[in-house]
């Protein structure tokens, strides 16, 4: 009898042995589900992705954008035909945020885009297959490798008296604004220049030929990752910012400092 209920003693597992096998299982089955739903879902994004087609575009289109601009694309009017738009200015508009546009004004505002990259390119090869027009540039426009200074100086010529010579957008007549173009892609630039939105006016080759808009896009993106040196831009606005500075802060410590002389001496 003692010999048995020796044995039985040694074969006892403690009970936190148990908690922690438990701990184990419950581990290795949340990683294993874990790794499992992101494959899932990756795959579920990668389907999504090439599923798209411009079949899919249209469909997106007649549910979004047929309201203003009719489901033959002739325009309505609530909004302008898109015969001739093709798929470069689709896209500037959609991923800018610009279309669908939220209400009338002096002009449409940038905003978060409403569709995902898939489903913007999707609307825009449909827009391109029914009203064919300008079409994505080669990716060398884009690079950002053409003559920095010529472009700077086309910059000037051509943009800056809307835009700012330092790109920092600037005010219209009638409400309207031209946008700053401190954050603005180079495909955005491009196709700015290429198709012209809003009151902007449009750049043929006659005007400015690809290596001409090369240029002015590789300056833009040279003064994007540029670092800025003499203390605060203020917006790059010129003067009217900087004389509003000295006004206000300047001005206003001459009539600190001569109050507190006075009181000093009183």
């Amino acid at each position: 009898m003692a010999r048995e209920k020796k044995r039985r003693s040694g074969g006892r597992r403690s009970p936190l042995a148990a908690a922690a096998l438990i701990g184990a299982g419950l581990m290795i089955t949340g990683a294993v589900y874990a790794g499992a739903s992101a494959a899932f879902a990756a795959t579920d994004t990668q389907t999504a992705a090439t599923t798209l087609t411009v079949e899919d575009g249209e469909k997106l289109f007649q549910a979004n954008c047929a309201t203003c601009h009719g489901l033959d694309l002739q325009g309505t009017p609530n909004g302008p035909s898109l015969y001739g738009v093709g798929e470069l200015a689709t896209e500037f508009q959609l991923s800018t945020g610009r279309m669908p546009l939220q209400m009338q004004g002096p002009q449409a505002p940038q905003k978060e885009p409403q569709f995902t990259e898939d489903q913007i390119l999707a609307i825009s090869s449909f827009v391109q297959s029914t009203a064919p027009g300008p079409t994505f540039p080669e990716e060398r426009i884009l690079d950002g490798e053409g003559d920095v200074a010529h472009g700077a100086e086309l910059f000037r010529v051509n943009c800056a008296m809307c835009h700012n010579v330092a790109a920092a957008g600037g005010a219209l007549t009638e409400g309207k604004y031209a946008p700053a173009l401190t954050e603005t892609s180079a495909l955005h630039m491009y196709a700015a220049m290429v198709t012209g939105p809003q009151n902007m006016p449009v750049f043929g080759d006659m005007n400015l030929s690809d290596e001409d808009k090369r240029d002015i896009i590789s300056a833009l993106l040279y003064q994007q990752q540029s670092v800025q040196i003499g203390g605060f831009s203020l917006g790059s606005l010129g003067p009217v910012s900087e004389g509003l500075f000295v006004w206000i802060f300047g001005i206003g410590a001459l009539v600190a400092i001569t109050v507190w002389i006075t009181a000093k001496s009183n």
